[in-house]
């Protein structure tokens, strides 16, 4: 387990950065060595290049670091032809493992997203997401139909941030979903910051989590980093996980091989 039992006033609260201590004693620390969530100058609002994420990540003591890129239809992010060239980039760099993908966003609420298949196939990893620009708000149906339709893709990985009261979601629905498609769903770091724009997000991931527990179903945390001094930052998700006893075996970023199953660089070469 990663700490101490979680209770429930922990609802009512915010995180601050600068926190000793969190409600007690702060409980143990799980060696987190992989960071999905990231992204470079490519995504327009993004402040550091692929070679400056992989030298913090290596700085940090991470074996793998997740590049995804906002997709297409995310004001001022990249056009198709930079995720297709993407094979041109080496996927070692400074000793760390990179997998280099997108952020893809859900469109619409039968879960369709901004690239085509013939260049998700490609990608090494993607999460699917939703993001304002890019989807209106939906009743808790749409957005849950939106997610389990994302998750039927073959070739979509994680489930990015669905914590965001704006975009309601079942949570049970969503998380045997997950568990049926073999695909992760992301307790995103960057949520939980007292800077995030996403709305209730500890009340939401505190529900995502319980029925991740209830059915023996694992989570990544991902960084979201914007800037390389942000990756493989999971304070917060960290602190969260800690305060819930959340199962240590239940969170991926414990594991390179473990991830491996999830991603479409592997799971392609496995089948």
């Amino acid at each position: 387990m990663l700490g101490k039992k979680w209770r429930p006033e922990f609802r009512l609260l915010r995180f601050h950065a600068t926190d000793e201590v969190y409600l007690g004693q702060k409980g143990l620390e799980m060696n987190y060595i992989l960071d999905t969530h990231s992204h470079t100058l490519a995504s327009g609002h993004s402040y550091s290049t692929i070679r400056e994420m992989a030298l913090a990540a290596a700085e940090r003591g991470l074996e793998l670091l997740g590049i995804t890129e906002h997709a297409p239809k995310m004001p001022g992010s990249c056009h198709e032809l930079y995720f297709s060239n993407l094979r041109v980039v080496q996927r070692n760099m400074c000793g760390v493992e990179l997998l280099l993908g997108a952020e893809l966003n859900i469109l619409d609420f039968n879960g369709r997203v901004d690239l085509p298949q013939s260049a998700l196939e490609k990608l090494d990893i993607t999460i699917a997401s939703m993001h304002p620009p890019c989807i209106r708000f939906g009743t808790k149906e749409q957005n849950t139909a939106a997610y389990l339709k994302a998750m039927e893709n073959p070739f979509i990985n994680i489930i990015g941030h669905p914590d965001d009261t704006r975009y309601p979601v079942d949570f049970e629905a969503l998380v045997l979903g997950a568990k049926e498609h073999h695909v992760l769903l992301e307790l995103n770091d960057t949520s939980l910051s007292p800077n995030s724009s996403r709305r209730d997000p500890i009340e939401n991931d505190i529900r995502m989590l319980e029925a991740c527990r209830r059915y023996n179903v694992p989570i990544v945390v991902g960084s979201d980093a914007h800037i390389d001094s942000a990756v493989g930052n999971h304070e917060f998700a960290e602190k969260l996980l800690s305060e819930m006893d959340f199962p240590e075996e239940l969170v991926v970023n414990r594991s390179v091989e473990e991830l491996k199953s999830f991603v479409n660089k592997y799971k392609i070469s496995r089948l």
